[in-house]
């Protein structure tokens, strides 16, 4: 039903400062993965964003990279990227919960971070998410991490009092 239903995309931020983005994909289903790498640089491209790409083992290293880039490196965003098919145990449910709840994490002390770790039941809906010509997930991730790049940029520098601080 998803696939019929229209949906609202926010218009893509513009940046008065260059931003960096690092893909960090999980390869393992690699015409899936290069959909989504794809996707993801035609849609920084439109923003004007210069992208890095890494490559680790599986869906559970992608947001270990993530957090050592965040501490290590100089980037303003993320996109994380693969694709978990289930499988006959639940190894699956494992992956998609740590590797989604760890980037959560990371989102929330501060990262920005596009999540295009698809989950899906077999390989046909991975390549139809995957596809840049199709639902673009790779893009959608692209333009999640760009979307809260500009947030933070906008919110830079402001605080708020702490304690009795004005």
């Amino acid at each position: 039903m998803a696939a019929t239903e229209g949906h609202y995309t926010l218009p893509l931020p513009v940046f008065d400062k260059p931003v960096k983005l690092l893909i960090v994909v999980a390869p393992y289903y690699r015409t899936i993965a290069d959909n989504l790498i794809a996707g993801a640089r035609a849609m920084a491209a439109r923003c004007g964003a210069e992208v890095d790409l890494v490559e680790v083992p599986g869906a559970l290293e992608v947001p270990t990279a993530i957090a050592m880039a965040e501490r290590m490196a100089k980037y303003d965003g993320y996109v994380a990227l693969g694709c978990v098919i289930r499988g006959e145990t639940t190894h699956y449910d494992t992956v998609c919960n740590d590797s989604s709840r760890a980037i959560t994490l990371l989102g929330l002390q501060g990262a920005c971070i596009g999540n295009g770790i698809l989950t899906v039941e077999n390989k046909a809906q991975a390549e139809v998410r995957a596809d840049p010509a199709g639902q673009d997930k790779g893009g959608g991730a692209a333009a999640a991490a760009l979307h809260l790049i500009a947030l933070s940029r906008n919110w830079a520098g402001q605080t708020k009092g702490i304690g009795f601080r004005a």
